[in-house]
């Protein structure tokens, strides 16, 4: 055997690699016996891994240590199958929805891994995925995570990407694109491409896309108009729907409330009486802000709009029927009581 592996080099070396990112430190003589060669060989072999980039540390003694250390650049990993199968369920199910903190870079992560993925590994995954249900902070539409590889490939490789889409109305189109980014605003992927048929700019619901095709020809990349593509997504959803400012103030500090809403609402800030006020825009439907506001966990009252006001006053008084014990005997009776124990005083919307 010591034989054998002392001309598999690459083998070897993988092996050897795979033991010492476990956390720990592994003595040399037990690296002798695992890879099957001598210690000499041992102290080669780990040579030539600092040269490809490992931090190899090695300890001094009788019987001297080596282990893995950070450097300063992450070289790659030699993963074993549940390693693999474990990593690719996580970035599976966080790219399913647009959640906080799941950017582009997971999504390249995972195309690049599934790409590699042995066919057995990947059906583990699949199966995996459809027998569990993440729970997730993103209440945005879910995504096939093959949609979001494919996109993230042909990003990452520049490579013409074809696929079919449904507008808002409903109809449906083909769309053969130059991918530039693709962006998640913590509800929602999106897309931002160049549309070749349309000789411009375009920014795509990823929840709307099917049958993504990477269609193998390379492109050179294009200038954004605006320079980045988080800001042009921006501003292309600020000019496609009406938006409307609102500011609400919370009877909790700004670090409690901050951590119970979605970033993309708006920081709030502390006003010096122990609650905290938030000041925001966005487009999303009063009934939406409304609900994600009661998710605060906390007293609050909105100081504006007067929609988003009037639509809490409304949503407080449903909620306080829903918990009256009566709530059932009083439900043949009308809606008459509509304004009731959950309105508001003056012209805030309190709950």
């Amino acid at each position: 055997m010591l034989g054998r592996m002392t001309t598999d080099t690459p083998a070897r070396l993988l092996q050897l690699l795979s033991l010492l990112q476990t956390p720990r430190e592994w003595p040399g003589g037990e690296l002798a016996e695992r890879l099957g060669v001598s210690r000499r060989t041992v102290r080669r072999d780990v040579d030539r891994l600092r040269e490809l980039g490992y931090p190899v540390q090695a300890t001094k003694g009788a019987d001297g240590g080596y282990r893995l250390v950070a450097g300063k650049a992450m070289p790659p990993l030699v993963l074993d199958d549940e390693e693999a199968v474990a990593i690719a369920v996580g970035l599976r199910a966080g790219a399913g929805h647009a959640v906080e903190g799941v950017d582009e870079a997971s999504v390249r992560a995972l195309a690049k891994l599934e790409q590699v993925l042995p066919s057995r590994l990947r059906h583990r995954v699949s199966t995996l995925q459809a027998a569990t249900t993440p729970l997730t902070s993103g209440d945005g539409p879910s995504i096939a995570p093959e949609t979001l590889t494919v996109m993230a490939s042909t990003v990452a490789g520049r490579e013409r990407l074809r696929f079919a889409y449904r507008d808002k109305d409903g109809s449906a189109s083909r769309r053969l694109t130059e991918p530039h980014r693709l962006v998640s605003t913590g509800r929602r992927w999106y897309l931002v491409a160049y549309d070749l048929d349309r000789a411009g700019w375009r920014t795509f619901r990823v929840d709307r896309v099917s049958e993504p095709f990477a269609t193998g020809v390379r492109f050179t990349p294009r200038e954004l108009p605006t320079g980045s593509a988080a800001e042009f997504l921006r501003q292309s959803l600020h000019g496609r729907q009406e938006t409307y400012a609102f500011e609400v103030r919370f009877a909790a500090p700004a670090d409690r409330v901050s951590g119970r809403l979605p970033r993309w609402l708006g920081v709030p800030e502390d006003d010096g009486a122990g609650g905290c006020v938030l000041r925001g825009t966005t487009g999303d439907p009063v009934e939406w802000l409304a609900v994600r506001l009661v998710m605060a966990g906390c007293e609050f009252a909105v100081r504006g709009p007067g929609e988003l006001v009037e639509c809490v006053r409304e949503l407080g008084g449903r909620l306080s029927r829903a918990a009256d014990a009566d709530c059932e005997a009083d439900a043949g009776s009308g809606s008459g009581s509509g304004s009731g124990s959950g309105s508001g005083s003056g012209s805030d919307g309190r709950v």
